[in-house]
């Protein structure tokens, strides 16, 4: 049986009526904040922040806060590169273990000899060497694959697939490789996951990879960026509740629960996003501003910087190494190309949308694959039998 809407308009109308109530005071907190970004001194914040314990997440400061910059025009040839991905988990319920990921991938050449090219990569895992990490002298400590750490794999999966495809373009090209969501591997993040299972995603993992990206600069152009869409994060404005804190040294543990004059509180709720849609025009680029989340402290050289950029539908979250954003001239070509993308994609890089199309796994793709997995594993003369839970979901019983 569907979902009945009729039963849940009330409670509908409800949560809209709340929201209505609350912009007016929304309005008034992102007032305050920009009032708030344009009164500070940059380097007295940046000693403030650098001196703060806070339980919450603060962006680490490169630029003055209200820097923009707006794009250059894109070069006249140039390449975007763009992967995404899709999995099938796996399902205790059926008889075989095992999960695939299917990886899209996109080149779209611009210029004088234009060329497109869509693909995708599905593959199959299976078996305790596919689907296990272990350190090699401790097989009890085993970690299987799914879930979480799946989803970790699969970003993997994507920038070596970003990496492999730059690397057989020619010299002297100028490349944009975008990927979709976060360059941070967040999976990783407060979890109580052993040293070999972070070692595994990120030293021998996407770590490898992003320096496979950097060595390209010495014959080509190649700048490498992810994308996120209408992001939720509030880092920068973090920084200014820290900016208006009474205390000269912000320690959270210690003072907020005793604090009598928690000016910080008309900052509750604003994320980074309203601040940049009220401070950027079409087209700019905010600062600079680099992430400083436990995971990213062991990016080592591409430690994770990221700039909010205004396109002609929203505001979004650009994440770029460090090797990026220290370089002017990629830097540049990032902004302009990533603008490109999303004039080009009515407002999502259109690369990015087209690796999505090639990687994407619906719900009928599960089922037949499932089938087929069983399908085979009886034409080999093995128990295909799944669960009963599995084949009652199968059965119409009404």
């Amino acid at each position: 049986m569907s979902l009945d809407l009729s039963k849940v308009a009330g409670q509908v109308t409800g949560m809209v009526a709340q929201l209505k109530e609350g912009n007016a005071g929304r309005l008034e907190r992102l007032d305050f904040a920009l009032k708030a970004m344009s009164n500070v001194d940059f380097d007295k914040l940046s000693r403030k922040v650098a001196n703060s314990r806070t339980t919450w997440l603060v962006a680490g400061l490169v630029d003055s806060l209200a820097k923009t910059s707006p794009a250059l025009l894109r070069p006249a040839d140039f390449t975007v590169l763009a992967t995404d991905g899709s999995q099938i988990d796996v399902d205790r319920h059926q008889a075989a273990r095992c999960f695939l990921i299917n990886i899209g991938s996109v080149l779209l050449k611009y210029g004088t000899s234009p060329d497109a090219r869509l693909e995708s990569f599905p593959r199959l895992y299976s078996g305790d060497k596919d689907m296990v990490i272990a350190p090699a002298s401790m097989r009890d400590r085993e970690q299987a694959i799914e879930g979480t750490l799946l989803g970790i794999k699969r970003s993997v999966d994507e920038c070596a697939r970003l990496a492999e495809m730059g690397e057989r373009l020619p010299e002297n090209s100028k490349v944009l490789a975008l990927l979709d969501g976060s360059l941070i591997l967040w999976g990783l993040v407060g979890r109580d996951y052993p040293d070999f299972v972070i070692e595994t995603f990120l030293d021998k993992g996407i770590l490898v990879h992003l320096d496979r990206m950097q060595k390209l600069n010495e014959t080509r152009q190649f700048t490498l960026a992810s994308y996120i869409s209408f992001p939720r994060s509030s880092d920068v404005a973090n920084v200014l509740r820290i900016a208006v804190c009474p205390h000269e040294i912000v320690d959270t543990d210690k003072y907020c629960s005793v604090c009598d004059n928690r000016v910080c509180d008309k900052l509750a709720g604003v994320q980074d996003r309203d601040l940049f849609e009220s401070l950027l025009q079409q087209g700019e680029r905010s600062a600079m501003f680099y992430s400083t989340s436990s995971i990213v402290k062991k990016y080592g050289g591409h430690l994770v910087h990221f700039f909010y950029l205004k396109s002609d539908e929203e505001i979004a979250r650009v994440e770029i190494p460090e090797w990026v954003a220290k370089n002017p001239a990629l830097l540049d070509l990032t902004h302009s190309l990533v603008l490109d993308q999303c004039r080009l994609g009515q407002g999502y890089p259109v690369a990015l949308s087209e690796a999505h199309e090639q990687a994407v796994v619906t719900g009928a793709d599960r089922e037949n694959f499932w089938q087929l997995v069983e399908s085979l594993m009886v034409t080999g003369h093995l128990p295909a039998t799944g669960s009963i839970k599995s084949q009652s979901k199968r059965t119409r019983w009404i």
